[in-house]
């Protein structure tokens, strides 16, 4: 029974891909016995039926039984056509194989998929041959096959059930260390306002896997969430906010939190805005939680538009084009409509795409206005410009003309957190992963001016440690923003955006002098005097930020001293609470060395307790997140 249900799955999968796709599928059995469908660029529309078979040999049969007990596997061709009204299968006949160059047939099918995403609506089905639809049959073969297959390893890719690899990658977290604030008393680095490895790390757990301790950006997983801070009331376009109280994982040490809040700009004052759509309709977006989702979020965008502002669609896969000129959003539903006749297919050629779409965001440069290119893919970049160092560079030589860029990120199986960061990071950007429609949402309607409208670009966060207060420190998170002491002052060393309405928010965990010795590392040095702490000042430490306007090249200086009151953590605020549960969290998914107590219990504890201030519902439903994580960590 459970071979004829999964040779009838076979089949079934084969007429739909057959009646309805236009491009070419492949199916076939994968070693553990499972059934998986890719896609192909060439050879025409080539469809590899395997069935499950017997393990007595049994005799061939000239067409596809779906209740009987043969044991063949069928490579059929089929024609683009209407979907079959009759429930008679699909008559087959025989036909020779076909000798073709296929880098040429790839290079036509991307080009033709790109001109048919760009110039034509949703595709009618093709004539009917003869009245009925038919099938040539290129190859019929004996195959014997594995017994019942294993479940699948999540989370795969649903639309290829079976798959036994996964080509997601992302880049090593290092996770920063504790430094001694007599040699070391300055700590410098970039904000960050991506959140795109909560998002991303939140669709691991749901599918029922931990993810993997390299996709956990502890800033990114703090930043997600949206602080009470209290809104900027000087010229300066963010406020700056610093507490410090116990640390919950560690009775010895203190909890620093800085926190930034973004100047807000109401939807009626919003400059008007020049925005172009760079959509990746490659084969590998041909997903239900990937272009579909892209186009339901991008509508939502596109109805809180202004009327003055513009949207331009660019497309690329194996080829670029342009599938809307810069439109006015008073044309809404010419926009929409562009949406709804973009399919996925072919290969991706990132650069094309992303050359085009800068240059129709600078033909239509708005002086004074806001000027983006919001660039949606998985990151799956195979053909074209695909290496790395190329793609950052060009994101950042089309930055520096005024252009900036938000990066989102989608899917899964063959997602590309390690290239999506780097291009948002050089873009003057953000990056956020939409993994549900509610996510599509909160980036881009309930935080529309964060994501689009940038307050202040390049902002810089030194803090200088008092050593006769602070024996030694360590930055959560921020590994990759890291800068060094000298690239604080210099205005030539790129650094993070922070967005209209946006809150930025760094911890430190601090060690007291008399508790150094914990944590030290290393033996005193024999022949080297101690540094000792100068002066005695009362301040714990001094942050030191600098940040530049949107449209300036020079940067502004801002400083806080900052003294220690001696706060307990219990009378703590409840957004030091959130934000330390938050990282305590982070750190129990990346496997940190420095956890310290810290429990999926005390986790829960302790985010229970600040999640008073819960816009949207973010918090509680991080609870519960922590809850699934709890029962998968068992």
């Amino acid at each position: 029974m459970a071979e004829i249900m999964w040779r009838t799955l076979a089949f079934q999968c084969a007429q739909k891909f057959a009646n309805v796709r236009p491009r070419s599928v492949i199916v076939r059995q994968t070693r553990d016995g499972g059934i998986l469908m890719s896609r192909l660029s060439s050879l025409g529309f080539v469809i590899v039926a395997w069935s499950v078979a017997c393990a007595a040999p049994q005799k061939s049969s000239e067409s596809v039984d779906t209740a009987g007990s043969a044991n063949e596997t069928a490579v059929v061709t089929a024609a683009r056509a209407e979907p079959s009204q009759s429930a008679e299968p699909a008559e087959l006949t025989t036909a020779p194989t076909e000798s073709v160059d296929a880098a040429e047939s790839d290079r036509t099918a991307d080009e033709q998929h790109v001109e048919m995403a760009v110039k034509s609506p949703a595709p009618a089905g093709a004539a009917k041959m003869g009245g009925k639809q038919k099938m040539r049959t290129l190859a019929m073969s004996r195959v014997g096959l594995p017994g019942p297959r294993p479940p699948s390893p999540p989370p795969g890719d649903a639309g290829s059930p079976g798959v036994d690899f996964n080509t997601e990658a992302y880049d090593r977290v290092r996770e920063n260390s504790f430094m001694l604030a007599t040699q070391n008393p300055l700590s410098t680095f970039s904000i960050d306002v991506d959140t795109a490895s909560y998002a991303n790390s939140r669709r691991f757990i749901n599918q029922g896997q931990l993810p993997p301790k390299d996709a956990v950006r502890i800033e990114e997983f703090i930043n997600y969430f949206t602080y009470d801070y209290p809104k900027p009331q000087t010229k300066v376009p963010f406020s700056v906010n610093v507490e410090i109280a116990g640390c919950p994982w560690n009775d010895d040490h203190r909890l620093a939190r800085i926190g930034l809040k973004g100047r807000e700009i109401a939807s009626t004052q919003r400059s008007a805005t020049n925005l172009v759509f760079l959509l990746d309709v490659s084969g590998s977006m041909n997903h239900p939680n990937k272009l579909p989702l892209l186009r339901s979020g991008l509508k939502m965008l596109v109805k809180n538009l202004n009327e003055q502002d513009r949207v331009a669609i660019a497309v690329y896969a194996g080829a670029s084009g342009l599938a809307l000129p810069s439109t006015t959003a008073d044309k809404g539903n010419t926009i929409l409509e562009a949406l709804d006749r973009l399919q996925a297919g072919g290969a991706t050629n990132a650069g094309q795409g992303i050359e085009l779409a800068y240059k129709v965001a600078q033909e239509n440069y708005i002086e004074g206005g806001i000027n983006r290119v919001i660039l949606a893919t998985d990151g799956d970049f195979n053909v074209g410009v695909t290496n790395q160092g190329d793609l950052t560079r060009l994101i950042e030589e089309k930055a520096k003309a005024g252009v900036f860029l938000t990066v989102l990120g989608f899917g899964m199986g063959n997602y590309k957190d390690s290239t999506l960061e780097k291009l948002a990071d050089q873009g003057n950007g953000n990056y956020g992963y939409i993994d549900s429609l509610k996510e599509a949402r909160k980036v881009l309607v309930e935080q529309m001016g964060g994501t689009l409208v940038t307050i202040a670009k390049d902002v810089k966060i030194q803090v200088e440690f008092n050593p006769a207060k602070v024996g030694a420190y360590r930055l959560m998170g921020y590994e990759n923003r890291m800068l060094k002491a000298e690239d604080f002052k210099d205005d030539t060393k790129d650094a993070g955006e922070i967005g209209a309405g946006h809150t930025v928010t760094a911890l430190y965990e601090l060690v007291p002098p008399d508790k150094v010795d914990k944590i030290r590392k290393t033996d005193d040095l024999k022949y080297q005097k101690p540094a000792k702490a100068a002066g005695d000042s009362k301040e714990l430490m001094t942050v030191k930020l600098r940040y530049k306007k949107p449209d300036a090249d020079k940067s502004q200086p801002l400083e806080v001293p900052v003294l220690d009151g001696g706060l307990d953590f219990a009378k703590a605020s409840g957004d030091f609470k959130f934000a330390a549960a938050v990282a305590g969290f982070g750190m129990l998914l990346g496997g940190s060395e420095h956890k310290g107590n810290v429990t999926y219990a005390k986790i829960l504890e302790l985010a229970e307790a600040g999640k008073s201030y819960d816009p949207g519902g973010y918090r509680a439903e991080m609870v519960e997140l922590v809850k699934l994580a709890r029962e998968l960590a068992k």
